[in-house]
């Protein structure tokens, strides 16, 4: 997994040059994002008021994928708010734009939704096997927002895209196996713990009762 992080992170494209959050505006607004924000708040809200309450307490993809849905959005704003804060500091002032402030607020409102959604996680799940689920859903869908938002892709060279693939492929492979060996660990230890009740119950492995001596002997 560090190795699929490391590909990842050394191949990936340079940021654009962007001069003022009214370019960022524009890009979140073009029609791709759009959509995607749009398919992205849409299955959030089925999950949260459908599945979440039904299937939250025993399937762990329910609170991971709100998470990792709405911290997609998250971070384009978080970036696009970075973007802003940069600038106002370099001296070009943009928080006299409104689009600054929306920013902002979808910062926040994405920001409580993820940590309410990932503690319940935490509280209901095994922190190792919620981390990477959840490590691995929200980077997919980062780098999904990123590419349609930003266009990253186009700007890179074939090579690059199919290093970044790979990488991509090492996280999800590297993740797959630690939930299976958790799952394998996990099974193995309520065999062990069923085979040692029923032990002590009297019974052998097979369910057949276990002769006890007696205490005493018939002549």
């Amino acid at each position: 997994m560090c190795g699929g992080s490391t590909t990842i992170v050394l191949h990936a494209p340079q940021e654009r040059e962007i001069e003022s959050v009214t370019e960022v505006w524009d890009l979140a607004t073009e029609p791709a994002f759009v959509f995607y924000a749009v398919l992205v708040i849409a299955t959030v809200l089925i999950l949260i008021f459908r599945y979440v309450p039904q299937y939250g307490q025993t399937h762990i993809w329910f609170y991971i994928g709100v998470c990792s849905l709405v911290g997609s959005l998250s971070v384009m704003s978080v970036k696009a708010l970075g973007i802003a804060l940069k600038l106002t500091l370099s001296g070009m002032n943009q928080l006299t734009y409104p689009q600054t402030w929306v920013f902002a607020m979808v910062v926040i409102v994405c920001v409580l939704t993820q940590m309410n959604y990932l503690n319940k996680a935490l509280d209901t799940f095994n922190t190792a096997v919620v981390s990477p689920i959840y490590y691995v859903m929200f980077t997919s869908l980062t780098i999904v927002a990123s590419v349609i938002m930003f266009k990253d892709w186009d700007r890179q060279n074939p090579t690059q895209i199919v290093t970044e693939l790979c990488g991509f492929v090492t996280i999800l492979s590297g993740t797959f196996l630690l939930h299976r060996t958790k799952d394998m660990t996990d099974g193995s230890m309520v065999a062990s713990r069923l085979a040692k009740h029923g032990n002590e119950d009297g019974f052998g492995d097979e369910g057949i009762p276990l002769r006890r001596q007696d205490s005493s002997r018939t002549p």
